[in-house]
């Protein structure tokens, strides 16, 4: 530990598994104090009072992102547990795939409400509060899908473009009341979600293969190595980044043709 954020009192969404678990770890690592929450309360409970023995500072509690209420309760609990928030990941999301004359109703709302809403309920129960303090900074974890296609997938990027839209825009709302807003979009990343995506298909070893294939350096990322760059994203090491969304996909994005 090297004490990188010291200091911070970071709120984490979807934090009980996956990048959000691996975010909490590597920000404890670095000194920070933590208020974790999620929706699925038993897993919360079971993976933060691990952290909590290894002796981290931090509290936690099951909540909803789409309930605006309960994110406002959250908040206010992490005030008084850990001290008034000062920095803020929005990770929590859902992957909703489907072609889009397909897609219904309700797979769309919940899209919106869970990668879109829920960050924005999120963001408008902190902002007042770091504003307040003179600054504070704000990590939207976006996708790759925020910037390109992939057929059969929607209406999940048109969610994520919506999620950079509003770092861009609320990166330029609070520059002048020191609070920064950025965005940090994975790619393929080894987490359970992935897992599920592959064993959707009818040969999953197949499913996994294609999308190594994908990639330059032949493999995906860590959740981990996911933290990393976070890390840094909410450390006062760049501190002149804002509004501004930062790729972490091995290069995937950027070929135009897999090799």
């Amino acid at each position: 530990m090297t004490g990188r954020l010291a200091g911070k009192r970071i709120f984490i969404t979807g934090a009980a598994q996956g990048i959000g678990l691996a975010l909490a770890r590597a920000f404890l690592r670095e000194d920070a104090a933590l208020y974790l929450i999620d929706q699925d309360a038993s897993l919360l409970d079971r993976e933060a009072g691990e952290l909590k023995e290894s002796g981290g500072k931090l509290g936690w509690m099951a909540a909803d992102i789409t309930d605006a209420e309960a994110i406002a309760s959250a908040v206010a609990n992490a005030a008084d547990e850990i001290g008034p928030i000062n920095a803020l990941v929005n990770n929590a999301g859902v992957n909703v795939f489907a072609e889009p004359l397909e897609t219904s109703d309700e797979e769309w709302q919940r899209c919106f409400d869970v990668n879109l809403k829920g960050a924005w309920n999120c963001c408008k129960t902190v902002l007042p509060g770091m504003i307040e303090m003179g600054g504070g900074v704000v990590l939207n974890i976006a996708s790759t899908h925020a910037f390109t296609i992939i057929p059969h997938t929607f209406p999940y990027p048109l969610a994520k473009h919506a999620l950079l839209g509003m770092t861009k825009s609320l990166g330029l709302e609070y520059a002048p009341k020191n609070i920064r807003v950025n965005a940090l979009a994975p790619g393929y990343v080894a987490t359970q979600k992935v897992i599920d995506y592959w064993n959707s298909f009818p040969d999953p070893v197949a499913a996994e293969a294609e999308t190594m294939k994908l990639h330059p350096g032949g493999r995906i990322a860590t959740p981990d190595e996911i933290a990393l760059a976070a890390v840094f994203m909410i450390s006062d090491e760049c501190p002149f980044m804002n509004a501004t969304c930062l790729t972490i996909d091995g290069g995937l994005s950027v070929q135009q043709h897999p090799g």
